[in-house]
């Protein structure tokens, strides 16, 4: 698989359309089968983070008061990520955010999302759940303590998506999975993953 950058927010909800603001975002990138680099910053969106995520993550509003506006933290991690495709775990939460801030500077994203969640849906359907916590548990990956912490979980992910590539290297006699034939697979129903990996090397995905 090409470089990937691995991408984690942490908020202060589930939705920016109801004015929920990131509090943290993390994003490590992945090259040769390892972690090489990583970024991380706590965020002042200027917004009141609720109790029960204060609980969850462990960010608190005493935190994030010296933390650098999203309008410096916005441009120095997409200089970071540059064109390098992403990943996240449950990546239509995390893309929803990324584009949210990014409108707010006027910025667009530039790549597509592959989503360690609905990959593992495929491949793992018979895990407890497809949680990241209860899928590092269940496959035995390297874990954090602290998880809710947008490094950790990045980190996670990135064990994860590692763990996920050689799986579909092993089962499906595959030298090379791309990021594009990830977002295929993930869109693919279970049953018709061979097809959709037939139809992916033809095209040259």
């Amino acid at each position: 698989m090409e470089k990937i950058a691995v991408i984690d927010f942490e908020t202060t909800g589930m939705s920016p359309n109801m004015g929920d603001r990131v509090t943290e975002v993390a994003v490590v990138l992945v090259e040769g089968g390892k972690i090489v680099d990583h970024y991380q910053s706590l965020i002042n969106a200027k917004v009141h983070i609720p109790y029960f995520i204060e609980e969850l993550t462990g960010i608190t509003n005493a935190m994030i008061q010296s933390a650098p506006p999203p309008a410096k933290v916005l441009p120095a991690l997409m200089e970071f990520i540059g064109d390098l495709p992403l990943v996240a775990h449950n990546a239509s939460f995390d893309s929803k955010f990324l584009d949210a801030e990014l409108a707010r500077i006027k910025q667009e994203r530039r790549q597509e999302f592959a989503c360690s969640m609905l990959l593992a849906r495929r491949l793992y359907p018979v895990a407890p759940n497809h949680k990241l916590g209860s899928l590092v548990k269940h496959l035995s990956l390297p874990d954090s303590e602290r998880h809710h912490r947008a490094l950790a979980d990045a980190r996670m992910t990135a064990h994860l998506m590692l763990k996920l590539v050689s799986e579909i290297k092993d089962k499906y006699g595959l030298t090379m999975v791309s990021h594009k034939m990830l977002r295929a697979i993930q869109k693919a129903p279970k049953a018709k993953i061979q097809i959709c990996i037939e139809k992916a090397l033809k095209s040259g995905k």
